[in-house]
C-alpha cells in the first residue's frame, strides 16, 4: 500500500537523497532483504511488510479516506483510515502510528494490534501488484482530523450499513475488504455488539 508518490525519496544524515526501501518478508513475515518501492510492487510484485490501520470515532463508525488523485498507485479509491509500509527496521506498530499522523494529522488512542494477513491484488489500472504481508491495527480517534491534501482527498466516518451502500457504488482499494475482513474480530473487540461490525 504506497504512502508517498513513487518518486519521493528521504534525505539521509549526510543530505543526499535515497529511494524509499521496503522490507521484504517471506511467508511467515521474516525479512529477508529489502527493495526499492516501486519496484517491490511492479509485477508480478515482491512479497514485502504493509500495515493498515482502523480507526472509529465514539459512536464505532469507521473513518475511511479517499487516496489523493496524486498518488501513482489507486489514486482517488476509498480505502480504510491509513495504510502504509514501515520503513526496514521500523516496528509496524511505530509505523502505523507515525503514518496515521502524516496523513491525517492525528494521533490514534488505544491503538492495538489486530492480526496479520497475506494478501496478492493487482491492480488493474495502474498494473502494479500488492504482494503484501500486513500488520493490521485498530484504535479509537479522538480529536479533529487535520489531512494531508497530497495524501488523502476526503474522508467520511462510516456505520457497517454506510459502508454497504458506498462499497456498492464507489471504486475501493483493492486490498480494502481483505484488511477489513482480517480485523473485524479486533474491530469487534474494540467497538462492541452494538456498533454492528
Amino acid at each position: 500500500m504506497p504512502i508517498t508518490p513513487a518518486t519521493t525519496t528521504h534525505s539521509s544524515s549526510n543530505g543526499t537523497a535515497e529511494a524509499i526501501l521496503l522490507e521484504l518478508v517471506d511467508e511467515n513475515g521474516v525479512t529477508i532483504g529489502t527493495a526499492e518501492k516501486l519496484s517491490a510492487h511492479q509485477p508480478p510484485g515482491r512479497l514485502h511488510r504493509a500495515f493498515s490501520v482502523f480507526l472509529f470515532d465514539e459512536q464505532g463508525r469507521l473513518l475511511l479516506q479517499q487516496r489523493a488523485l496524486g498518488k501513482y498507485h489507486s489514486p482517488g479509491v476509498w480505502s480504510n483510515t491509513c495504510c502504509g509500509h514501515p520503513y526496514p527496521g521500523e516496528a509496524p506498530f511505530a509505523a502505523a502510528a507515525r503514518r496515521t499522523y502524516e496523513e491525517l494529522g492525528v494521533s490514534p488512542s488505544l491503538l492495538a494490534e489486530a492480526g496479520t494477513v497475506r494478501y496478492n491484488h493487482p491492480d488493474p489500472v495502474s498494473g502494479l501488484v500488492e504482494q503484501e504481508y500486513n500488520h493490521l491495527f485498530v484504535g479509537m480517534l479522538q480529536s479533529p482530523l487535520r489531512p494531508d491534501p497530497e495524501e488523502v482527498g476526503t474522508t467520511a466516518f462510516v456505520s457497517p450499513a454506510e459502508l454497504a451502500e458506498r462499497h456498492a457504488k464507489d471504486t475501493f482499494s483493492s486490498w480494502f475488504m481483505t484488511v477489513l475482513d482480517a480485523a473485524r474480530p479486533a474491530v469487534r473487540e474494540l467497538t462492541g455488539p452494538s456498533a454492528g461490525w
